[in-house]
């Protein structure tokens, strides 16, 4: 597995297509279980530093589609974080008061401070994708707001807060399991959203979109 394979360049025009959803890294899922045992430790012990520190903050931008995984990766791999150096914020649909200011308004108060980490369980991003699929914004401006998102990435970098970004990909038939999965199981049900059927129906359109914002992130 080369780390390198999943990275997207600068420049690289991303395609989702070219990335098998199955592909699983040339692991088998015990030794992938191994691996993360092996490596969470670490990952604890790097957060310690990280606070001891006090200059610089980590910031895990996690982007999927609904049951792409996003609060799986959060559980198992940051699960073995000391809780009081880390949190978990998502964006849901703007309340009235988020509305009244720039985009971006809600996203800047929840960046971690220097010595913590936050992971952003859907995002920024969010605020590009849904409107434009849902032909809130036009294509002038999605790409205005993720120039600006650059820029907003850019100003946190300086600052010392370190970015990491994960997409999360998924087949529209795997998707398709996972939301039957959520209705077979009453223990389940609550994380089932009458939206995620309407967004798949979109299938097309957010697919675009999420190439257009890999592209250009």
């Amino acid at each position: 597995m080369n780390p390198e394979d999943y990275r997207v360049r600068p420049g690289k025009v991303v395609k989702l297509r070219h990335w098998a959803t199955d592909d699983d890294g040339g692991l088998s899922k015990d030794e992938g279980r191994r691996l993360t045992e092996t490596l969470l430790p670490q990952l604890a012990d790097w957060q310690e530093r990280l606070f001891a520190e006090g200059q610089q903050a980590l910031l895990v931008v996690l982007q999927a589609r609904d049951a792409g995984g996003k609060d799986g990766t959060v559980k198992h791999v940051f699960g073995a974080m000391n809780p009081n150096g880390v949190r978990v914020a998502n964006f849901k649909v703007p309340t009235e008061v988020e509305r009244g200011h720039d985009f971006l308004w809600r996203v800047h108060a929840q960046v971690p401070q220097h010595g913590l980490v936050c992971i952003f369980n859907r995002s920024h991003y969010e605020d590009v994708l849904v409107p434009r699929v849902g032909g809130l914004i036009d294509q002038q401006t999605a790409e205005r707001r993720l120039k600006q998102i650059r820029h907003f990435e850019a100003l946190l970098t300086d600052s010392g807060t370190r970015i990491l970004k994960f997409y999360l990909h998924i087949s529209p038939e795997e998707q398709k399991e996972r939301l039957q999965a959520r209705l077979d199981d009453p223990t389940k049900h609550w994380k089932f959203n009458p939206d995620d059927l309407s967004a798949r129906s979109q299938w097309a359109g957010y697919t675009e979109a999420y190439e257009d914002a890999l592209t250009t992130s």
